[in-house]
């Protein structure tokens, strides 16, 4: 673990290797359990990495019965699971447009977001969150780089080396 100076909170890098939807559906589905009101999960990676259809299998294990899909022209949408569940995309958002959004409602209320392209607006997340950057390593494949940012978040590192996140 490192202190990250500039904002005061812990924070560590870990990796999970995917070698297909099943391994990345372990990984949602733990971070799924794990979930409660206010959690935020900023999910980043390349086109085609993967971020919907992570987003779509932690819904699954939220209890969410809605087909969940990109928000990519609605920007947010919101689920009934075990707990609320907003799904961001702010791909084609600038942060000043983000920044009107009232996103905080979101990030600070009963649910849980998770924000695809969220390095977009770095500036407007929590400081305390989970971030998931996915990597293409093969047609299948991902390795999920992990960074838990706050006390939240640093408590599910024991439950998520069970299921092979280690460090990296």
């Amino acid at each position: 673990m490192s202190m990250d100076q500039n904002k005061g909170s812990t924070s560590a890098r870990w990796v999970y290797e995917a070698e297909d939807l099943k391994g990345t559906e372990r990984l949602a589905e733990a971070l799924a359990k794990l979930a409660q009101p206010g959690t935020v999960i900023a999910l980043d990676g390349d086109l085609g990495a993967g971020k919907t259809a992570f987003s779509q299998l932690f819904a699954k294990h939220l209890g969410v019965k809605d087909t969940v899909n990109s928000p990519t022209f609605t920007l947010i949408k919101e689920y009934e699971g075990r707990l609320p569940f907003y799904h961001m995309d702010v791909y084609r958002l600038s942060l000043d447009e983000a920044d009107e959004l009232g996103l905080d409602e979101y990030f600070y209320g009963h649910g849980v977001t998770l924000v695809e392209w969220a390095s977009l607006i770095e500036e407007l997340l929590p400081e305390d969150k989970l971030q998931i950057y996915i990597e293409t390593v093969s047609a299948t494949g991902r390795r999920m780089h992990i960074n838990v940012q706050g006390a939240t978040y640093e408590s599910w590192v024991p439950a998520l080396k069970e299921i092979g996140v280690s460090e990296s």
